[in-house]
């Protein structure tokens, strides 16, 4: 049976590809696709989202725009990595569908009630402020969540500090809700996903399905590559946020290693640090585990895979339901979308 998930997302080149590996792999299933300001302001990677689902083919699937802000602290965003949209270099089509009307956080709560205990797995590729606040909203979907799979932190390297990952350091009060909850924690972070490299041979294989999910992959890679070599100075860019989807489909992708994990919220050059205690074995009741060693090959199987499912993706699916809910359903998508996305930030 598939495995069902909630991605918590600010597409973001790479959270993009994270949705299409979601949407194509057969033994996961995506029940829920939120967002949260990170790579980008709330309306943007909001609608970024809704694009992808339309060059993806995904339909049936609830989209809800979450907080626009962090718990406590300002907004930071990542424009030298993702661009002035969160999604520079594609072209983007108009949304074929409008975001839910329930804010993220409400979404999460009421898909994780609505299943069984162990049922649904969340998948945060972003700054953790929707989970935190579902959590404090609802404590009891931290009994019934089945694991929380995060890409973020770095137990030895960091992004946006020499010791912080991006997506942890502009949240870190909610990672630390987060982490410190009593639902099991995998941390996929920046010494996993460096590891994820977009190299030239990965490039070609994407480039050979010819489809378009699989030109809008090779768009993006082109220009996070750009990106990443200009400000982090890699070669080949690492593809973060899919690791965590993967390692939901698969957990043989990656070795892990249980071991306590808490975040630094007090110090002038730490802030934001994922600090794990590997000086002794875990002990029973450690609940968080990080990732430590990719299988290359076999992640990037998973992703090209996933492409080859989509296949042509949503050009017929968007123009299917366009042609079923009224000519004035897409047009009208993007306003809807940044019309939701700012009620949402009213109600967080």
């Amino acid at each position: 049976m598939a495995k069902k998930i909630i991605l918590d997302c600010d597409p973001g080149h790479d959270d993009a590809i994270a949705m299409l590996l979601a949407h194509g792999n057969p033994d996961v299933e995506l029940v829920a696709v939120t967002t949260v300001v990170g790579n980008q302001t709330l309306e943007k990677v909001t609608r970024n989202a809704l694009a992808v689902a339309r060059i993806a083919g995904i339909t049936g699937v609830p989209f809800a725009a979450g907080c626009p802000r962090p718990l406590v602290r300002t907004v930071e965003t990542a424009p030298d990595i993702h661009g002035e949209s969160g999604l520079d270099g594609p072209e983007l089509p108009q949304p074929a569908f409008e975001v839910d009307e329930r804010h993220a956080v409400d979404l999460i709560i009421d898909t994780v009630m609505s299943h069984e205990p162990g049922e649904i797995t969340i998948v945060p590729t972003a700054g953790l402020t929707n989970i935190a606040m579902a959590v404090r909203k609802e404590p009891r979907i931290a009994e019934r969540v089945r694991e929380v799979v995060l890409m973020g932190g770095g137990y030895h390297q960091g992004n946006w500090s020499p010791v912080a990952e991006f997506n942890i350091v502009i949240d870190p009060e909610a990672a630390h809700i987060v982490f410190n909850e009593r639902w099991p924690v995998t941390m996929v972070g920046l010494d996993l996903t460096h590891q994820a490299l977009a190299t030239p041979e990965v490039t070609e294989r994407i480039a050979k399905l010819g489809t378009r999910p699989a030109t809008f992959v090779g768009e993006l890679l082109d220009f996070f590559g750009a990106t990443y070599l200009e400000a982090q100075g890699f070669a080949h860019p690492p593809v973060h946020d899919p690791c965590a989807v993967a390692y939901v489909i698969d957990p043989d992708v990656m070795t892990v290693r249980r071991t306590p994990v808490d975040i630094e919220l007090r110090g002038g050059l730490t802030l934001g640090m994922t600090v794990a205690d590997f000086r002794r074995p875990a002990p029973a009741d450690c609940r968080t585990q990080v990732a430590v060693d990719l299988d290359h090959a076999r992640f990037w199987d998973l992703v090209v895979d996933a492409l080859e499912r989509i296949g042509a993706g949503g050009d017929a699916a968007a123009a299917e339901a366009a042609a079923e809910a009224g000519s004035g359903t897409v047009g009208a998508a993007a306003d809807a979308t940044a019309e939701v996305a700012g009620e949402a930030g009213e109600r967080a």
